[in-house]
């Protein structure tokens, strides 16, 4: 018995020592997951600038699998036809002296809620054009364009009635008209009377955000074009706006996450880290001539090909990087889990909408580096705040 015993300790001795070998070997990330929150499926935005309405239906998604409310899968396209009609009003009320472009954002998907209720994607999908997927690029432009001959024509001295409803039909006409009544579930429904149901109070939901230029504990409007309706958000101090995160995440809440993607850091593959730069100072022969041999692009490869050390990220370095233009509103994800990789060091789980087709199916992981330095703002339930800092903020849980 004792013989067999030994054998059978040193079989999973060998074979615990052959798996740290192979991981110590194996190239890239190895992610272990620590905290994982319940998501709907992975969606694809496709050729479309509507990744706002994208992660903000899916933190309204995973807002009702926390309530207990069931798996809805919601129309992003109603809320971008009602958002792009509304910002249309507002272009030429202005005479063109304002921004119109597809993109928008959190506050966005909350005023629709409130204001227009929402549907399921099955009342409306958006595909009025015969794609599978969204392709906006010839809607983008044919807005735009049916816009600017109203808003910048000088020689219209007074506009006709009809407008509105002439920008209505080219939405319609690529998204499909917004049903006035929809059957789910063997149930008649408009908008508002399905939104009703889904007890989603938009007066529970907080965006906040972490810049200097403003008085912390205070709210302001994001300067940032998509930021149209001026909706805005509390200022915390980075580590207070981090400890929101880790609060929420580790309480079963997601957050919806505004983000720059457009850094080396942040690759098409599922990854989003804020690497150390390589100098030539701390290499030496052989590799020292592959590395300045290598392109700007083989070279930022190497850097996110694996875990490597990342920058310090700090208060001052996030300001600098909103102020000089080099963190731009760029895309919105959803954060609902924590992972580590192979070393320990711990990353956010963030459901995209670019499909599944990358190595990790649709789920990016974001460095804690990242996420404090290029976020923009954040969107969470009030409740997953930590009692403190709503304190602090004034708000009542």
């Amino acid at each position: 018995m004792k013989k067999i015993v030994s054998i059978a300790l040193f079989a999973a001795l060998a074979l615990s020592a052959t798996a740290k070998e192979k991981a110590k070997k194996e190239e890239g990330f190895v992610f272990t997951t620590v905290k994982e929150n319940p998501i709907t499926s992975i969606k694809n935005q496709n050729r479309s600038s509507t990744c706002w309405s994208f992660s903000g239906a899916a933190f309204l998604e995973s807002e009702l699998l926390r309530k207990g409310k069931g798996t809805y899968d919601l129309s992003e396209m109603y809320i971008v036809h009602h958002t792009m009609e509304d910002r249309a009003e507002r272009y030429v009320r202005l005479h063109g002296e304002s921004s119109f472009a597809p993109g928008g954002s959190f506050y966005d998907v909350m005023y629709c809620l409130k204001n227009y209720g929402l549907e399921p994607q099955e009342a409306m999908t958006g595909l009025h054009y015969g794609d599978s997927l969204p392709v906006h690029n010839e809607l983008d432009a044919v807005m735009k364009g049916y816009l600017d001959a109203i808003a910048k024509n000088s020689s219209l001295k007074k506009l006709t009635p009809v407008w509105k409803r002439g920008f209505d039909a080219v939405v319609s006409n690529y998204l499909g008209a917004r049903p006035e009544y929809f059957n789910y579930n063997g149930k008649k429904y408009d908008a508002k009377a399905f939104a009703r149901e889904l007890e989603l109070n938009t007066d529970d939901y907080v965006s906040l955000t972490s810049f200097t230029h403003h008085p912390f504990y205070t709210q302001f409007a994001l300067e940032i074009e998509d930021n149209w309706r001026n909706g805005e958000s509390y200022n915390l101090p980075l580590d207070e706006f981090m400890a929101v995160i880790d609060n929420a995440v580790s309480n079963g809440y997601t957050v919806a996450w505004g983000s720059d993607v457009s850094e080396t850091g942040f690759t098409r593959n599922g990854i989003a880290v804020v690497p150390q730069e390589i100098k030539t100072s701390d290499l030496s022969g052989s590799d020292m001539a592959r590395w300045t041999g290598l392109t700007k692009e083989e070279k930022n490869k190497e850097l996110t090909a694996k875990p490597r050390p990342e920058k310090e990220i700090n208060q001052k370095m996030r300001q600098e990087g909103f102020d000089n233009w080099e963190t731009t509103d760029d895309h919105g994800m959803l954060i609902y889990g924590i992972a580590k990789d192979q070393n320990g060091k711990d990353y956010y789980m963030v459901k995209n909408s670019w499909g599944t087709d990358n190595k990790y199916k649709g789920t990016w992981y974001a460095s804690k580096a990242f996420v404090k330095y290029k976020t923009i703002n954040i969107l969470v339930h009030k409740s997953a705040l930590p009692k403190e800092i709503a304190d602090k903020l004034g708000i009542k849980l």
